[in-house]
């Protein structure tokens, strides 16, 4: 089993779903953002997606968006978070890590030196925006060959002949999107979010982690009912952007994070 197929079992037999979190590596720089990084998981965080800054954040709101530029006013390169992993396991070989962003800077990087590296590192999957499944002889085969698991986004406009297609090769867990734009942007209905994950089941036997527009441990709870993981990204970056220091940057969101835990913790599914 690798590290999420691990983490998402032991869940399902506890009977509850896990907290995802998003933070963008190097933001608001490197310190900070590694105690952020090596604090999550005794916060409360099950699984940790860590995006890779780059220049042209497309599918990113405003507040993810910033959060790159902070990073990269601060120096951060795709190295250097690939060096951050490597930290964070020197004291944690358990948990789940993602990296999440676009092609781009792996392109530039070399794909086979990226994927050995990120395995010698201890990444456990990959979620890049802007490789649809027609490309996975770019980086999704020969990270899938590595080990590394590589996860898709659905969205609500992912209809039922395009799904098969997208999910043909998913591994790890799906990324549901809960609404159609960019990160921060508003929030669905329950309703809506249940209706797509019956739909999403019927086609695969993954986890479904379930994003977009949730903030508050109410929010999180809600969606804990439904999904087998909530993901939560530009709550916790908003954290950083209104902290006065970065220590009080890395307090804040891992208090949040403990708040954010305690909501989806509370559900119980069978």
């Amino acid at each position: 089993m690798s590290r999420l197929e691990q983490r998402f079992a032991d869940l399902k037999a506890e009977g509850r779903a896990a907290l995802v979190t998003f933070v963008t590596a190097g933001d608001p720089g490197y310190d900070a953002s590694l105690a952020i990084l090596k604090g999550l998981p005794a916060a409360g965080a099950d699984v940790i997606e860590l995006g890779m800054p780059f220049t042209d954040p497309m599918a990113d709101g405003v507040a993810i968006q910033l959060a790159t530029l902070r990073a990269l006013d601060a120096g951060q390169t795709l190295a250097k978070t690939l060096k951050m992993v490597r930290e964070f396991r020197v004291d944690n070989t358990t948990t789940p890590i993602v990296l999440m962003g676009y092609y781009n800077p792996i392109h530039r990087f070399g794909v086979e030196a990226f994927v050995a590296e990120a395995k010698q590192a201890g990444v456990d999957g990959l979620i890049i925006v802007d490789l649809p499944p027609e490309h996975d002889a770019e980086l999704a085969t020969p990270a899938q060959a590595a080990g590394i698991d590589f996860i898709r986004l659905t969205t609500p406009t992912t209809d039922d002949a395009r799904l098969p297609r997208v999910l043909e090769r998913s591994s790890g867990f799906v990324y549901y999107v809960s609404v159609a734009g960019v990160t921060g942007a508003g929030s669905a209905t329950t309703e809506a979010v249940s209706s797509a994950i019956e739909r999403l089941r019927r086609h695969t036997s993954l986890p479904i982690s379930v994003g977009f527009g949730i903030r508050t441990p109410e929010q999180a709870a809600a969606i804990a009912r439904l999904a087998d993981g909530v993901v939560v990204g530009s709550a916790l970056v908003d954290k950083i952007a209104n902290a006065p220091s970065e220590d009080q940057a890395v307090g804040d969101v891992l208090e949040l994070c403990s708040a954010l835990a305690q909501g989806v913790r509370k559900v119980r599914v069978s």
